[in-house]
């Protein structure tokens, strides 16, 4: 991989509105082009009741409602990965304002991984057509007349990639805030390694490049914050700042996975994210199922 696949163009600036769900510590984004009214969205957020069976999209209609009071167009659905914490509701804000589904694609990895764990029988398609679009490294897309590209940043997932429009990234959980530090790297398919190779990638972008994280957890009980810069994360992130090399990273990284417990949501987000947002098919009585497998994660 090339350390930037793309030019970047500083004077590009879109616009960013941030949607921080506290259930699930996500931040959505709407990225507008301010010559325009077209705006993609990145990593939206499905409610559900886990312990009750239940699905809600207030979440979903909080983003839904500000588009339609702007009057804008959306252009894109982007998904940075397959993401382990929160159930994705691209397919009902496609449904409700359409736009076409981005994913990396290396999804088609984690759901060959995925749909062995959970068992998902020949029925489950491995090829992300669940989505309208895979992103390959250095693939670009509009959002209006912004240019935007996608970079592969694996380590968390074989599936992420930090999307770049102007002097804005998207970064999924390939960081986190500088006092947060980064993703784990334990989830089948991740690795550390490739991970601090991947984060050295985003931070080779241009030090006054705006970076957009996915989650915050408000470290030392700090307000919630999700947008630092490519020089704050090179000189204060905790875990990958200049001068910390790749095999201190490792054993970092290594050591922290050990001590951590799974996502809570993990087992309802992976089946439903590894389809695009939709949930199982109904079974033979008509109802939707998700399955949770014994020992295999």
């Amino acid at each position: 991989m090339n350390p930037i696949p793309h030019t970047v163009d500083l004077t590009v600036k879109p616009e960013v509105t941030a949607f921080f769900d506290e259930a699930t510590n996500t931040v959505s984004y709407v990225v507008k082009d301010p010559a325009s009214d077209a705006c993609a969205i990145y990593d939206s957020v499905m409610d559900i009741d886990y312990a009750a069976g239940r699905i809600s999209y207030q979440s979903a209609d909080k983003i839904i409602q500000f588009v339609r009071d702007h009057h804008l167009r959306v252009e894109w659905l982007i998904e940075t990965h397959a993401h382990a914490d929160h159930l994705s509701a691209a397919p009902y804000i496609q449904g409700k304002l359409g736009g076409k589904l981005g994913i990396g694609a290396n999804i088609k990895t984690v759901q060959e991984v995925f749909g062995k764990i959970f068992n998902e029988g020949t029925e489950f398609q491995r090829d992300g057509s669940q989505f309208d679009r895979l992103f390959n490294d250095g693939d670009t897309y509009k959002i209006g007349g912004m240019d935007v590209f996608a970079m592969l940043t694996p380590g968390h997932t074989p599936a992420c990639m930090t999307h770049v429009v102007g002097d804005a990234a998207f970064v999924g959980d390939t960081l986190f805030m500088p006092d947060g530090g980064t993703a784990r790297a334990d989830f089948p398919g991740g690795d550390a390694r490739v991970l601090y190779q991947s984060i050295k990638r985003v931070l080779a972008l241009p030090p006054e490049m705006r970076l957009f994280m996915c989650h915050d957890y408000a470290p030392g009980g700090r307000d919630i914050t999700w947008e630092t810069s490519v020089a704050e994360e090179r000189a204060n992130n905790i875990h990958v700042r200049d001068g910390i090399t790749e095999d201190e990273f490792v054993k970092m990284r290594t050591e922290r996975d050990q001590t951590l417990g799974l996502p809570k949501l993990i087992i309802p987000s992976i089946q439903v994210n590894i389809r695009g947002g939709n949930l199982p098919e109904p079974d033979a009585g008509g109802k939707r199922q998700l399955k949770v497998p014994i020992n295999e994660l």
